[in-house]
């Protein structure tokens, strides 16, 4: 089992920043590839970012492309998802998640998911 906690959600600006971090334990962390999704109430789970074992390796989707970067540090146990530039249509709830998959871009390649953080971004 891994668990995944996150934090660093929040109320910002449009233009503003934010960093979200997921905490992880239980297992190895480091064999773990690790993403971020986000989803709206009503809507499905959408793709972030994906982040290979090493941290070598990113993958981000679109929508956030050159606006959000993912990162980790195998040595905390924790993945970031450093977010600028926010739009209002960023807002809604970021869930971290972990696969023995690397860069896996849907989330049913991921086995493990955290809580969520809210993020809200006001025009």
């Amino acid at each position: 089992q891994v668990q995944l906690v996150e934090s660093g959600g929040g109320l910002v600006q449009a233009g503003g920043s934010l960093r979200l971090s997921c905490a992880a334990s239980g297992r190895t962390f480091s064999n773990y590839g690790m993403g971020w999704f986000r989803q709206a109430p009503g809507k499905e789970r959408e793709f972030v970012a994906a982040i290979s074992r090493s941290g070598a390796n990113t993958l981000h989707a679109d929508s956030v492309k050159g606006r959000f970067t993912i990162s980790r540090d195998n040595a905390k146990n924790t993945v970031y998802l450093q977010m600028n530039s926010l739009k209002p249509e960023d807002t809604t709830v970021y869930y971290c998640a972990a696969a023995l998959l690397e860069l896996g871009y849907s989330s049913a390649d991921y086995t493990y998911w955290g809580q969520g953080t809210q993020v809200t971004v006001s025009s």
